[in-house]
């Protein structure tokens, strides 16, 4: 994806998480892309062939027809979950667009399967392009599992969620039937719910195509024999960036072992409690304010080394108060961000590139430091990887994650 379809994504995106006046937040994207609400029109209608507000509007209604064909949500409350501003409004774009008012199509949807969900919670489906290695992704997410906050099994994951101004919790599995996740979330996040599922979508890289990604990365000789052997291989995401960005930190020199043992210690000190169904999951992740607020030795405490204390409080304070962010909906510069990173006491290259590669959801992250990157290549150096990853842009976050795989023989 190139520079001008991420920044068409991402302003979508933007918009669809945003004020419901489309107009307003317009402005105030263009702003803060540097950019004119006339360029930012002009890069959709390019990119992605309709007005913004048209593909907006596109995209609402097609989450409201889901919500009433796979829910029991009252008609109103699927309106304002959807992105409308008024149940009027809604009424009238659904009606337009599809000939019918929505009650319609929920009586149909009532009559052929009596809905599929209960009152305290909801279940959706989230389509993905197969092939999709769905036991590789819980085997990624589960070295690296944040005790209390998530909690993943060979089957399911499942997460406290704080999002906005709500609270809850989600559980994902995949599908038997379709090629596609199954995200059960409980009621009281459907207020936040278009932003909810573009996590989602980014924590499981269900926007992938691996179609395209290993129609690349399989011409070179090195990669060739491991996308065969997994041409459904996912990147995983970050459902929370701040949260990556603490895990990153944590994971400098020491094993993924060791930094999950410390950050699940991490979680415990610095996250509030949540009460869920769940008695593997009372807690929310640690946040950027909380953490900027704590002393060195406040986090030196918990065994983690005092330098590497100093980074993780640089990096609340620049999250907290907003000269860094570090979800995938706020970036049209990967580099940029990269470069910020890179400013902060303790940050080097590989933590900026690997918070990049999963937070910023950018496709051509490259650690060339990586070790395990390196000695699964051959032993090569630094300077040898980056040349040999040439070959792989735009993909080359997918082809860290195969060779973390598959050492080279």
């Amino acid at each position: 994806m190139d520079s001008s379809q991420r920044i068409a994504h991402l302003i979508v995106r933007r918009i669809e998480e945003g004020v419901a006046d489309e107009k307003a937040a317009l402005e105030v994207i263009a702003r803060e892309f540097e950019l004119s609400s006339r360029q930012i029109r002009r890069i959709i209608q390019k990119e992605l062939g309709v007005p913004p507000i048209q593909l907006i509007l596109t995209r609402r209604l097609l989450l409201a027809k889901q919500l009433l064909t796979e829910t029991k949500l009252p008609v109103t409350e699927i309106a304002f979950a959807s992105g409308f501003s008024s149940l009027r409004r809604f009424n009238d774009a659904f009606t337009t667009r599809y000939d019918m008012p929505p009650t319609r199509l929920r009586k149909k949807a009532v009559e052929s399967n009596g809905g599929i969900n209960g009152a305290d919670t909801l279940t959706l489906q989230l389509a993905y392009r197969p092939p999709y290695d769905w036991s590789g992704v819980l085997e990624f997410l589960k070295t690296r599992e944040l005790k209390r906050v998530e909690w993943v099994t060979d089957e399911f994951y499942a997460r406290a969620v704080h999002l906005g101004d709500q609270k809850g919790w989600i559980k994902v599995r995949q599908s038997e039937k379709k090629n596609a996740l199954l995200l059960e979330l409980s009621h009281s996040l459907i207020s936040v719910l278009p932003a909810l599922l573009n996590r989602v979508r980014d924590l499981f890289d269900l926007n992938a195509r691996p179609d395209v990604i290993s129609k690349q990365l399989r011409k070179d000789k090195v990669l060739a024999p491991m996308i065969k052997a997994n041409s459904g291989l996912r990147v995983p995401g970050a459902f929370n960036g701040f949260e990556l960005g603490l895990r990153a930190i944590l994971g400098q020199q020491v094993t993924v072992k060791s930094a999950t043992t410390i950050a699940c210690r991490f979680a415990q000190a610095f996250g509030e409690p949540i009460a869920t169904p769940f008695p593997e999951l009372d807690r929310l992740t640690p946040s950027p304010a909380g953490i900027a607020r704590a002393s060195v030795d406040d986090i030196a405490k918990l065994g983690v080394v005092r330098a590497r204390a100093k980074s993780i409080i640089a990096l609340a304070q620049a999250h907290a108060s907003g000269a860094l962010s570090l979800d995938s909906g706020a970036h049209h510069n990967p580099d940029e961000t990269i470069a910020r990173l890179a400013e902060l006491p303790g940050i080097g290259q590989w933590t900026a590139h690997y918070i990049a590669m999963r937070a910023l959801r950018w496709p051509d992250a490259f650690p060339k430091e990586d070790i395990a990157v390196r000695n699964n290549l051959g032993g090569v150096t630094a300077k040898q990887a980056e040349e040999m990853s040439q070959a792989w842009r735009p993909w080359r976050s997918y082809a860290v994650l195969h060779i973390w795989k598959n050492p080279v023989k």
